[in-house]
């Protein structure tokens, strides 16, 4: 137990300091005790919405969170992630450990592709919202936006993870959001996409308390320490490092899947 809350502390400061869940780090870590893949996905959730929220409140007393920009991106991924989170209890185990390892690879190759900020048009077009939040303009477009936020939510609810490495290329590259502003809103959006998945494992199954609250609390502490570091940071240069310990965490589940 205690290595396995160690593992967790190194895992809720790395990643809230680029502003993604760590759903694809959590779930394996608690595969390894021993746990069936849906309560380790139901439980990973917990903890990264207590990370998340952590990492938020940090975030957002900085001006780092885009409110009004995640109140209109983030709902289709919170509705799909409780869809994901319910129908997860309906796939089989191997098909589940499937998905996330194909999940974790995509995840590394987004993360592989440089971001680089840029500003799109602010010309007034259906689906294309323009934005100015603490000195930036940035143009929203909502034509595919919202429709890949859908997609992410549903995975990620139904493989315990929050889409975060997904929404961060996705507002950089396709929004010109600038990084510090995708970070800080992507700790507000993981935060409810996780308490959406969440919520769809728990409608078929449950946690262990006595398990779950000593990670939680680290969770909480690591989350803190991540934002605040974040802030002093360049999360660019750690993104190579995150998206070669996810293409490793996916072969690793796929070795896995054939070696049981």
């Amino acid at each position: 137990m205690t290595t396995t809350i160690i593992i967790i502390f190194i895992i809720a400061i790395s990643m809230s300091m680029v502003g993604k869940g760590g759903g694809n780090f959590y779930v394996i870590a608690l595969v390894l005790t021993g746990i069936s893949m849906h309560d380790a996905a139901t439980t990973s959730q917990l903890i990264i919405l207590a990370t998340a929220l952590t990492s938020m409140i940090v975030f957002n007393k900085h001006k780092k969170v885009d409110w009004k920009l995640a109140l209109i991106i983030d709902p289709p991924t919170d509705v799909m992630a409780f869809v994901g989170g319910y129908f997860a209890e309906f796939l089989q185990v191997t098909t589940l450990k499937l998905v996330f390892a194909i999940v974790l690879v995509i995840i590394s190759i987004v993360m592989f592709i440089p971001v680089k900020e840029k500003t799109i048009s602010p010309k007034a077009k259906v689906g294309y919202w323009h934005r100015y939040f603490n000195g930036y303009d940035y143009t929203v477009n909502l034509w595919l936006t919202l429709p890949i936020t859908a997609a992410v939510g549903f995975f990620a609810g139904a493989v315990g993870i929050s889409g975060g490495a997904f929404k961060i290329p996705l507002m950089v590259i396709l929004c010109g959001i600038p990084m510090e502003i995708a970070i800080g809103t992507s700790s507000a959006m993981v935060a409810v996409t996780a308490l959406m998945g969440f919520s769809g494992h728990m409608v078929n199954g449950s946690i262990n308390p006595s398990f779950v609250l000593p990670l939680i609390v680290v969770a909480i502490v690591g989350g803190f320490i991540g934002s605040r570091f974040a802030l002093q940071s360049k999360p660019k240069y750690l993104k190579a490092i995150f998206a070669g310990t996810n293409m490793l965490a996916g072969l690793l589940m796929i070795a896995n899947i054939y070696m049981n």
